[in-house]
């Protein structure tokens, strides 16, 4: 009997022998080079035909109109591959979480998460009220008037609290923070920052009021007189109007006689003849100081503890764009009461003058 060595020697020998006689018989019939390495039908048969129906079962998991019916075995489940490679065997099929991976990847599945596009039922004269209001816009823009886009931003906790996205930090060093995103009592009413924000449109430059007591209609609107006296009155130093684009509802809604007061008291201060165009209901993402100036506040302080009020004013006043957009920021120390009504003689004393289309959403406040 051969040593282990040598049968292996000879093992080899044989193996490379009958290689290179079936290579010899191929080239006397004529076979051309190939660079498969495998003969056509060669290897391995893939999962799919081994195991008949396995598409169907993982498409009937994952599909969008059998996923959501009550006997769906995922009905109420994570569905991560392991949950769903889990799932298959449990109905007799071979499968691993990496090829029911490769499986939905070739079934033309991808990994996405939900999109915020449905808006509900439209007015409509939404489309109507876009036109109006665009078409005011680019008349007034022209003529070198003032237009502002103004909104508030989404109130923030003021102290040592998570906030969503990330920052470089030295590894394995994260920031620490509160693990409850409770109000700091110690601050009481002041526990919240309230930005609003005014968007000049034609200088690409933005003015944030951050308040800490109430999101109101005066503050609302003193944010924009503090808008004028900072920056608006220099930048357009000959105006005689000043047209506001604004949401339909919050503080500075079409529906809120104190927003219409208000704004007749800064007419009356500024001399300003006031046109105010309010977006249709349920539009308020097109705003434009939403992705004009929101948005690049938001990217800019991301993954830092707004611990405090200058902080925030500071993070804010620091953004900017490579399209030229400038921020100034400021903390607004004024109390602003809640629930102050406006009787019916004051509303009536409003020099206001609806327009022709939707009146209650397009309308001038007189400068007297």
């Amino acid at each position: 009997m051969l040593p282990p060595a040598d049968y292996a020697q000879a093992l080899e020998r044989l193996q490379s022998s009958s290689t290179i006689a079936k290579a010899v018989a191929e080239v006397r019939v004529g076979m051309e080079p190939s660079a498969r390495q495998r003969a056509t039908g060669g290897g391995d048969k893939p999962a799919v035909d081994k195991q008949p129906g396995l598409l169907e079962a993982l498409d009937e998991l994952v599909h969008p109109d059998t996923r959501g019916t009550p006997m769906s075995a995922l009905r109420w489940t994570l569905k991560s591959t392991y949950e769903l490679a889990r799932a298959l065997t449990d109905q007799g099929f071979r499968v691993s979480a990496e090829l029911v991976r490769r499986l939905l990847h070739d079934m033309g599945y991808s990994l996405q998460a939900p999109a915020k596009q449905n808006e509900g039922s439209a007015h409509p004269d939404r489309d109507g009220q876009f036109n109006h209001l665009n078409a005011l816009a680019t008349e007034r823009l022209a003529a070198g008037d003032p237009v502002v886009s103004v909104d508030t931003k989404k109130k923030e906790l003021i102290g040592n609290y998570a906030n969503g996205g990330t920052e470089w930090q030295p590894g394995g060093e994260p920031q620490r923070v509160n693990v409850h995103d409770f109000a700091d009592r110690a601050l009481g009413e002041f526990a919240k920052a309230i930005p609003y924000g005014v968007y000049d449109i034609a200088n690409n430059q933005g003015w944030v009021n951050v308040g800490d007591t109430a999101d109101t209609a005066e503050f609302a609107v003193n944010s924009i007189r503090r808008w004028w006296n900072t920056l608006g009155k220099d930048r357009f130093p000959d105006a005689t109007r000043l047209m506001i684009t604004a949401d339909a509802g919050g503080s500075n809604g079409y529906r809120v006689r104190a927003w219409k007061w208000h704004l007749g008291q800064l007419a009356a201060e500024t001399g300003l003849t006031i046109t105010v165009c309010h977006y249709p209901p349920g539009t308020s993402k097109w705003n434009k100081i939403e992705h004009r100036l929101f948005s690049f506040i938001s990217m800019n302080w991301r993954g830092r503890p707004l611990t405090d009020m200058r902080t925030i004013v500071e993070l804010i006043s620091a953004t900017t764009t490579e399209t030229g957009l400038t921020v100034q920021a400021a903390h607004d120390p004024e109390w602003y009461e809640r629930g102050v009504k406006i009787s019916d003689d004051q509303l009536a004393a409003i020099p206001i003058t609806p327009h022709e289309w939707h009146g209650e959403w397009n309308y001038d406040i007189a400068a007297e």
